[in-house]
């Protein structure tokens, strides 16, 4: 007999070999019918595999989130089965589940196409109708090999090869069709549906290696309902919309280009925009932090003290004379981060446990080499900003001071319209320096911050650990924000460190006059600049608030008569702290007004002839087609308080309110 644990709790005795297809029957017809897996102490496992021990097992029906990752990898399965009922003779590699969808990688001597796609899907379909149940063999390496080799699946053979000799070669079959596969699968291939959807097609080398034969990789996308897919599809389109490498050309932002590959060219009004942010970043920080600027190009024996020569030397970028090293034979290396210069700051005079916790901030301008397929506009680049700070306090302090950077980083995300947070602990990697007994320390402290957060937040924060995720010296929390079409990014991170100071030297004298080595604690909000201000534009959709917007206000004229009237609202709304254009060209008020629109300029003040006279304005706002109007005054005085940055009116309305 075997013991299974339900997630009630509840324990019940089956004779072994008791499948989980036979269990959700014991339990109801209902449950029977729309199971589709069983975990096993949590993992997915086939509803037909028999159950040979204790075990903590839960029955999935196809609802059930982790349905998904099956209902993929079976549309998978279908679409490989769907090619080969085809095109009879392409080889099929491998293809495996993928963030929201799946591929699979085909050879054949003619590419396969997107016009090929809607007859793939049409076949897929037949299939999935035709409801065959997956069902699952364990065959010997010689008999794999065989069958194989017998269809003129070389690639397949290969596989089979690479199987470590402790594991079985797994057969699933679907019908008459089968495929070597690891499993687990649903019962069926009815219990796909129809919410899938292929969706490109392109070149990939086999195994990766450009010395090996290209394939053709068919990409798909498939979802447990139809609403699931179309919802998917809305935000595929709306992503393309808020492309922001497509608005950086509409919005004259920045360009790149091949003699700076993976840097920014930045533009007049990009760069306004850029430097927005960094002022609000800095307005933030000015009543914590020391601002300090570290060397750009640091003797390499500054990172291999640091461990980053070791650890992240393929990712760094050395700087060379003619030959490979300096005249006096020292070799140099263009910083990737500012961690060990900020030490040396802090080395630099003796500190007092008084003068804890010390805080350094940098808007630092790292380099970090990034493969160039890896580049993707302003999101992956090689050269970049990072709002950089590090916190030398002691360990009492440390727990306070990571629950300060939280209320920080998530007052800033608020400010932006982010407001779907997850903030997760990510522990120890297999890779690391420092002892096991200070990184249990450094967790335990983090874990019970984190549950402070979410405590705190009243359950709005979402809180998780990432397990092997941390830096290679100390656990540190990430926070992922979610955008306005619900993709996510992971941006901040607070990282504890007790491994840096202590291999730079670094100490402190405590109340007790004995020297202390302080913890270090890395944070950034934004983290790269360049990709926060990627994610806005994308996030905004190019469609900025007043305070944060490249160009504020465009004050266009009807017609001539306008002209001087037009100029002295510009010059005012200058004088007030705007970013201001002036439009007086001879061209119809209807282009000035598409042309302002495309460039994303949230509201464009028109004046003609009556305006002028009058001392009025008309407002046409980005993004809505009504029209509104006011004195010269009013309007003035209404955009002028708009614009004022969040964390400005935050002051303002603290200040008033305590005056009152």
């Amino acid at each position: 007999m075997i013991s299974l644990t339900f997630p009630d709790g509840a324990k019940r005795d089956y004779a072994e070999g008791t499948s989980g297809a036979d269990i959700a029957a014991a339990i109801s017809k209902s449950l029977a019918k729309k199971a589709v897996a069983v975990t096993l102490d949590g993992a997915l496992t086939d509803l037909s595999e028999p159950i040979t021990r204790d075990a903590k097992l839960e029955i999935v029906t196809r609802d059930d989130p982790r349905a998904l990752e099956l209902i993929r990898h079976d549309c998978s399965h279908v679409m490989a089965e769907a090619v080969q009922e085809l095109w009879p003779g392409t080889q099929v590699t491998i293809g495996p589940v993928i963030e929201n969808g799946f591929y699979y990688d085909f050879a054949r001597n003619a590419p396969f196409t997107t016009e090929d796609l809607p007859l793939i899907e049409k076949k897929m379909r037949e299939i999935i109708a035709r409801d065959r149940p997956f069902t699952k063999e364990v065959w010997t390496r010689d008999e794999a090999k065989r069958v194989f080799a017998a269809k003129g699946e070389g690639y397949k053979v290969e596989l089979v090869d690479a199987i470590p000799a402790d594991q079985d070669v797994k057969i699933y079959k679907q019908g008459e069709w089968f495929d070597l596969c690891r499993g687990p699968h649903m019962p069926s291939t009815g219990k796909i549906g129809n919410a899938f959807k292929l969706m490109k097609v392109a070149g990939a080398y086999w195994r990766g290696d450009s010395n090996n034969p290209m394939l053709t990789r068919i990409y798909g996308t498939a979802w447990q309902d139809e609403k699931e897919l179309a919802a998917y599809i809305h935000r595929l389109e709306e992503a393309e919309k808020r492309d922001h490498r497509r608005l950086g050309r509409e919005m004259d932002l920045f360009h790149f280009q091949e003699e700076g590959p993976g840097t920014v060219f930045w533009h007049p009004k990009g760069w306004t925009l850029f430097q927005e942010l960094v002022a609000y970043m800095r307005r933030r920080l000015k009543a914590d932090y020391s601002e300090v600027n570290a060397p750009q190009v640091l003797d390499a024996s500054l990172w291999e003290t640091s461990g980053h020569w070791g650890w992240y030397k393929e990712n760094m970028f050395k700087v060379q004379s003619a030959g490979d090293e300096t005249d006096d034979e020292r070799v140099f290396a263009l910083k990737p981060m500012n961690c060990p210069g900020h030490v040396q700051i802090f080395k630099h005079g003796l500190k007092s446990y008084r003068d804890l916790p010390m805080r350094l901030a940098e808007f630092g301008a790292v380099h970090r080499y990034e493969p160039s397929g890896a580049l993707h506009g302003l999101m992956r680049v090689r050269g970049f900003t990072q709002d950089d700070a590090h916190v030398f306090c002691t360990e009492e302090q440390m727990a306070a001071e990571c629950l300060k950077i939280n209320d920080l980083i998530l007052s800033t995300y608020a400010d932006f319209g982010f407001d779907e947070i997850v903030v997760k602990l990510s522990t120890r990697p297999e890779k690391r320096v420092g002892s096991d007994a200070v990184w249990d320390h450094a967790e335990e402290v983090m874990t019970r911050v984190l549950g402070q957060i979410e405590a705190a937040s009243g359950g709005r924060i979402k809180t998780g650990i990432l397990p092997g995720e941390g830096a290679f010296y100390g656990p540190k929390f990430e926070y992922t924000l979610k955008d306005a079409i619900g993709r996510e990014w992971q941006c901040g991170t607070t990282q504890v460190d007790f491994n840096l100071p202590e291999r730079f030297g670094a100490f402190y004298v405590d109340a007790d006059g004995q020297k202390k080595t302080p913890v270090m604690i890395h944070r950034a909000i934004c983290g790269s600049m360049e990709r926060f201000t990627g994610i806005l534009i994308e996030h905004f959709a190019g469609h900025f608030p007043l305070w944060l917007a490249p160009t504020q206000v465009v004050v266009a004229t009807i017609t001539s008569d306008a002209d001087d009237y037009a100029a002295e609202v510009a010059e005012l709304l200058k004088a007030e702290g705007l970013r201001v254009e002036l439009d007086v060209r001879n061209e119809k008020i209807n282009l000035k007004v598409r042309e302002h629109s495309l460039a994303k300029v949230p509201v464009l003040l028109v004046a003609g002839k009556k305006e002028a006279a009058e001392r009025t304005l008309s407002i046409r706002r980005l993004g809505s087609n009504a029209q509104t109007g006011g004195t010269l005054d009013e309007v003035v005085a209404a955009l002028v308080d708009e614009a004022v940055p969040p964390d400005l009116k935050r002051k303002a309305l603290a200040k008033a309110q305590h005056a009152a």
